[in-house]
């Protein structure tokens, strides 16, 4: 959820806003302050949602609906309110580019459980989001554990299916070409980018027998793409429900990792208003809410959903306050976070932020933390899943992060 979704208008309801709407936010100490903002309550009204009574607000009706299966952390705390560093952080672990990301990391610790298909893919809607690609990157793990990008509108990978359907055929060009990379790669000492790319081709060609098939939808039932919305006529509700279904369907199939980015909007991700915060925040979850409700009841209906780690997560939560100009800011002080499936113990909130929703003050939660916890819902250390680079073993969450045991089943 890249851009920023303001917590105080969906998962974490502030009546102090009700209160104070309009008068002057006093005590501001982060970057965005000035004299002129004013504390600004939410528009969306909080109803208690599912058997655990979980307060969630009416800008996500469907979502709402599976309350009961949500562990929501509302203590999450970020370093900067800045789109670039804040997104590198959320995949990576940190500010800097560089590192992998936590589908890099999640792919070394695991593998894949198909070797038709890669084990780490994100469903991209064709806008790189701010950070760059290096959100998706291997950083200094093997080039192999990088991401695949299938694009959503239009063929989901390019160049997959040759003109020349003839397998031998093609076995022979993919013969002559690994031998000379290979004869290249010898001739360096060793070359891991090289290897990686005899590898690629190697998967390409397995991949031709799967992929078509796999991300066509068409052999889902009606109900089911109705559910997710793929025959909505927004396109950009339709393209985010067929990430979605897609998505149930690589990891039914074995893929480890999977990434399904927003679809395209407004800038840095479609959630980041700094003005027109209804409409925009309404569009964005008109877009998400159902698709992502039915990603969680489909896995669910199928026996997946314990097996399977859905994370809900954007870089930063929105102010507050505002100027006036009926928008909200960055805020890393404090924000929201959700996890389902996989292990978590669903009804739950976690963690607290003040009054205002300013700052969080108890069970302050970090975004290493949150990578420590999804690493151990996996089955994986994030103390000891690490790799020699630099001198020193590397890992996702470096010398931060625990497991928050308490979202824990």
């Amino acid at each position: 959820m890249d851009g920023g979704v303001s917590h105080v208008d969906s998962f974490d309801p502030k009546p102090a806003l009700d209160k104070h709407h309009g008068k002057p936010a006093s005590g501001l100490t982060n970057p965005t302050a000035n004299k002129n903002r004013k504390w600004i309550r939410s528009p969306w009204t909080f109803h208690r949602r599912g058997e655990c009574g979980m307060p969630i607000s009416d800008l996500f009706p469907h979502i709402s609906t599976v309350a009961d299966e949500l562990a929501v952390i509302r203590s999450m705390k970020a370093d900067l309110p800045l789109h670039s560093t804040g997104v590198l952080l959320l995949h990576t672990g940190s500010n800097n580019a560089g590192r992998p990301s936590m589908g890099a990391w999640g792919h070394y610790g695991l593998g894949s459980d198909n070797r038709n298909l890669p084990g780490f893919v994100v469903l991209s809607h064709g806008v790189v989001p701010c950070g760059g690609l290096e959100n998706y990157s291997n950083g200094f793990l093997p080039a192999r554990h990088q991401a695949t990008m299938f694009a959503v509108d239009g063929p989901p990978v390019r160049n997959l299916l040759p003109a020349d359907k003839n397998a031998q055929v093609q076995l022979s060009k993919l013969a002559l070409l690994k031998g000379r990379d290979r004869a290249f790669s010898q001739s360096l000492g060793g070359d891991d980018a090289i290897d990686s790319a005899i590898r690629n081709y190697e998967l390409a060609f397995r991949m031709q027998s799967m992929i078509p098939e796999l991300l066509d939808l068409s052999e889902e039932t009606r109900a089911t793409q109705s559910a997710y919305a793929v025959d909505s006529k927004v396109k950009s509700q339709s393209l985010f429900g067929i990430q979605c279904l897609r998505a149930r369907r690589l990891v039914e199939s074995g893929v480890r990792f999977v990434e399904i980015t927003c679809a395209p909007g407004n800038a840095n991700g479609t959630w980041d208003q700094h003005s027109n915060l209804k409409k925009g925040h309404e569009k964005n979850s008109l877009d998400t809410d159902q698709s992502i409700t039915a990603l969680i009841k489909d896995l669910k209906s199928r026996g997946m959903l314990d097996e399977t780690l859905v994370v809900w997560a954007g870089e930063f939560g929105r102010t507050p306050h505002a100027t006036g100009n009926d928008g909200r800011d960055h805020h890393p002080e404090g924000f929201t976070i959700w996890m389902a499936g996989g292990g978590v113990k669903g009804g739950t909130v976690f963690g607290e932020t003040d009054e205002f929703g300013m700052h969080a003050v108890e069970n302050v939660t970090t975004l290493h933390d949150m990578h420590a916890t999804m690493l151990h819902l996996v089955g994986l250390d994030h103390e000891k899943l690490v790799f020699r680079f630099g001198g020193r073993d590397m890992s996702l969450t470096d010398v931060h992060g625990r497991v928050v045991h308490e979202v824990l089943a």
